[in-house]
Order: C-alpha cells, then structure tokens, then sequence
C-alpha cells in the first residue's frame, strides 16, 4: 500500500502579511515557510500508519506543487520521516490548478491512498481533497479525525454533527483530514534531518490546466472598534447598544 500526502507551503502562523505596491500579491520578504498545519497532522498519521507492519504501508510520499523556494518545506517534510517526494514545478494559480496537477502525478505513480489536509492556513478554500477525487474518479471522504488498516481495509472515522461516523472505502481513496487525526505533529529528529538530505525529490512538470480563477486585490480587514465599557449598574444603555450598535439581539 502507497500513501501520498499532499502539502502546502504556507507562511508561519505568527507572520506579518504585507501586500506588493498595488496590493496584487503578497509581498514575501521576511515570510517564514512552514508545512501548512493540517498537512503536518496528516503526514504524522501517515508516518504512524507505516511505522506498523501489519497495516502493510510500504512508502509514504508528499507531493507539492510549487517553485524551487518551496524546497526546504519539502525537505522538512522528508525530515519528519516521510520516504521521498514529488514537487510539481509551477506556481500554485488557484485550487483548480493544484488539484489538477496532483491528480496527474497520482495517475502516474498509482497511490492507494492519497491524504490531505481540510484546509490551507493561508487561504483556507477546503476544495483541493474533493477536486482531486473528482478528477480521478475516485472516493473522497472529508471531515476525518481517524483513519486505520483492519484486515487490510482502511477504516474510517468521520465527524458528523452530534456524534461520529465509521465507514470503510475501497481503494484507492482521498480522504480529507481535520483536527483529530494525530495528537501532535511529528517532529523531525537530527537524524532524520541527516538522512533527508540524500532522499529523492522528483521534480515533475506541471500538466496544461489553466487556473479558473484570478486574484484582483487584497484587502486588509477594518480594524476592531475599540471597547466600550458599561456600568454595571446600567443594564438599559448596554442592551441598547446590542440592539442599535452591535445588532446581536
């Protein structure tokens, strides 16, 4: 069984976002990269569900579409054990254009199972999972927490509102990952470090899909109002400013 983890590169959680003159794009001087944090927890689990031999995983690999700038997350993500890697050479236009080109390198190298996160943290669309399944005319499964190998069929654990769901899925499969689906990301010990070094990265070039979408501007969100403080003792000027001001009730 093959295993293909999905990862995007994305700008560390703690960033300042500044925008190029024109507000087009975003200007990435200073950007600390970072495996994107649901990809991470998806690669974990990866990871946990070869480290046992009886679910029968031979190899786990990322894939990511990107420049060559995006090398050292993919190294990182060969660090935390993952086995080799695929990097697709392009821009990553929309979430069309990804998952068009991950659904090639999948045509290819023939995945059992391909794993992604539910979302980027940086522009957090929650459609790449589903557009690859739909592309290769395979099952998806979204809102994961848990995923094992009984008798060499994957189970899974899905959460639904008020309680949560068991469904197994032939293979090959997409399944869509949230939080749940591993305690903490795995961290990458020197000496996976060290090997990372000579794994392989394959570099592949992008298939002809043209993106459906074009970002026009960004654009900052207002600033919060600064607070108001009440008196305790004036409960009428409180409710009417939930009523006319903040329009809660």
């Amino acid at each position: 069984m093959k295993i293909l983890v999905c990862i995007s590169n994305v700008p560390d959680t703690t960033t300042k976002i500044k925008f190029d003159e024109g507000n087009a794009s975003i200007d990435t001087a200073g950007i600390q990269w970072v495996i994107n944090p649901w990809d991470e927890l998806s690669l974990t689990r990866a990871l946990e569900l070869k480290d046992d031999a009886a679910n029968g995983v031979k190899s786990v690999t990322v894939v990511h579409v990107g420049p060559a700038s995006a090398e050292p997350t993919i190294r990182k993500a060969l660090a935390i054990g993952a086995d080799d890697a695929i990097r697709v050479n392009a821009e990553s236009s929309d979430s069309w254009f990804v998952a068009a080109q991950i659904a090639e390198v999948a045509k290819k190298e023939q995945f059992d199972i391909i794993m992604c996160g539910i979302e980027s943290s940086d522009y957090n669309g929650s459609v790449v999972g589903g557009m690859i399944s739909e592309f290769l005319g395979i099952p998806s499964v979204s809102a994961v927490s848990g995923i094992k190998i009984e008798n060499g069929q994957p189970v899974i654990t899905r959460e639904i509102d008020g309680g949560k769901e068991i469904v197994t899925v032939p293979i090959p499969f997409v399944v869509v990952v949230q939080k749940g689906i591993a305690k903490e990301p795995r961290i990458a010990a020197m000496r996976g470090i060290m090997m990372a070094r000579s794994k392989p990265v394959k570099l592949m070039e992008p298939a002809a899909v043209e993106p459906l979408t074009q970002i026009v501007v960004f654009e900052k969100p207002s600033p919060r109002a600064a607070c108001k403080y009440i008196d305790a003792d004036n409960a009428g000027q409180l409710i009417e400013l939930l009523q006319n001001e903040a329009k809660v009730i």
